[in-house]
């Protein structure tokens, strides 16, 4: 679809959606997302033009269904998925890639650090990808370096990332904002650095005694993505990964830092987006939401759960997509999924399933207490079909509908039980839904109770 937009913009300096939008123009990816968002174009494009909204959209990501990060357009949800050198291969995670679009996944990140050749499981997921993808490009740096951290050089991490860039990349998370001068806030944290590119960062600052080498080229990584319109997606490096360690002073002073960041990439007019936390009490969400739009300047807030508990590993898709159903009610434009799986193991295609599903439900239920225009009308759809017991309607509007079915059938299974007025909670004799008051029955009860009042307790 992209192929004919994207041949007239090659080779400019800079072929980002930002800069086309702070000209005036509609790119045939604005007017994409104005229908998908049933948003007029002229909002996209300024909501892209201020810094409030970004269009990942790699011009070498050419089969690539346009979509927008912002809080003008629906909260959107990214799955992580990626081999490792313990487990998964270029099949398995395309696989997750499919699986996770079937289920609604509006990105996916590929964070493969091993598994087999990485440059090719990445090809293959971008080729197979109509949602854009990002990376995190120190993963495959230090696997350049055969994992030695302290021989990783500043070219060696501009190489990778032009790489990515090359490739197709829509957005890379670039962890720009860990400073050497914040390394000691973390002292009395419980655990310390959790993100695995911010302490690949941090203990290459601990080895040379040098500033973090990302901040340092931050200008060569901007002039990189103005030529293939890559988005940054700043990285918290520093983010709590506990709810002890939530909003103290070090993931503070990195937030502060990721917004000067996105400004100076605002002067080159390129798109991006900050990442956020990580686990966070429910009490300092909106407190958390607030703070960055406040240091970023309203750029899009693209945050993992949060988790708002510690305590339930195995159970990690609930207790985030607590936390991100608030985090996306209070302006988050992205959540990213948390599945069973975190911080026990690599997912595997059931756990992306379940993560991807608590997640849209999150999504969903921000979009819905925000008011978005049409929100609720596949709620209402589906509450009709339930009240008239049209169960293939239901299944059909089910975020998964396999798996409504599958519950539905594992008592009642025959064909007729999909036009029976009832399940197998409450059988057939006690389905309160079968109370049907019609309005002319509902008229004469009203006239009765005008004349005749109803004798209390």
């Amino acid at each position: 679809m992209r192929t004919e937009w994207v041949a007239k913009r090659r080779g400019q300096e800079n072929v980002s959606q930002m800069h086309y939008a702070r000209q005036g123009v509609i790119t045939e990816e604005m007017q994409y997302v104005a229908k998908r968002e049933n948003l007029p174009p002229e909002l996209i494009r300024a909501e892209v033009a201020r810094g409030r909204m970004i269009i990942p959209a790699n011009i070498n990501h050419t089969n690539l269904e346009p979509m927008a990060i912002g809080i003008a357009s629906k909260c959107k949800v990214n799955a992580n998925i990626g081999a490792s050198p313990n487990s998964s291969n270029l099949q398995e995670e395309v696989d997750k890639l499919n699986l996770a679009v079937k289920y609604g996944a509006d990105t996916v990140m590929d964070l493969s650090t091993g598994g087999g050749n990485l440059d090719e499981i990445r090809t293959a997921i971008i080729n197979a990808s109509p949602v854009p993808i990002g990376t995190v490009p120190v993963y495959q740096a230090l696997e350049s370096v055969h994992g030695t951290i302290e021989n990783l050089t500043a070219d060696d991490f501009l190489h990778i990332i032009e790489k990515h860039a090359q490739q197709g990349v829509d957005y890379q998370t670039i962890h720009a904002g860990i400073l050497i001068e914040h390394l000691p806030l973390v002292r009395n944290r419980i655990t310390g650095i959790v993100s695995r590119g911010g302490g690949i960062l941090a203990r290459w600052m601990l080895h040379h005694h040098k500033q973090n080498p990302l901040y340092t080229h931050f200008n060569d990584i901007i002039e990189i993505f103005k030529r293939y319109d890559v988005s940054f997606s700043l990285g918290d490096s520093l983010r709590p990964g506990c709810t002890h360690d939530a909003s103290d002073e070090a993931q503070l002073a990195e937030l502060k830092t990721l917004g000067n960041l996105t400004r100076k990439a605002w002067e080159h007019d390129v798109q991006v987006m900050v990442e956020g936390p990580g686990h966070v009490p429910m009490d300092q969400i909106e407190f958390n939401v607030r703070k960055q739009m406040e240091e970023c300047s309203e750029a899009p807030f693209y945050v993992l759960g949060p988790l708002v508990t510690d305590i339930a590993p195995g159970y990690d898709h609930i207790t985030s997509a607590i936390g991100a159903a608030m985090a996306g009610w209070y302006g988050t434009a992205m959540l990213c999924y948390v599945t069973p799986k975190e911080h026990l193991g690599l997912p595997n295609a059931e756990d992306v399933r379940n993560g991807l599903i608590a997640y849209k439900i999150a999504a969903h239920a921000a979009d819905i207490a925000r008011h978005r225009p049409g929100a609720r009308d596949r709620d209402d759809e589906l509450s009709k079909a339930r009240y008239n017991f049209d169960w293939n309607r239901q299944f059909e509007l089910s975020l998964d509908p396999e798996r409504a079915k599958e519950y539905h059938d594992e008592t009642l299974p025959a064909d007729i039980y999909k036009t029976a007025e009832f399940c197998s909670m409450c059988g057939p004799k006690f389905c309160p839904m079968q109370t049907k008051v019609d309005a002319d029955a509902l008229t004469e009860l009203e006239k009765f109770l005008a004349k005749e009042p109803v004798a209390q307790g």
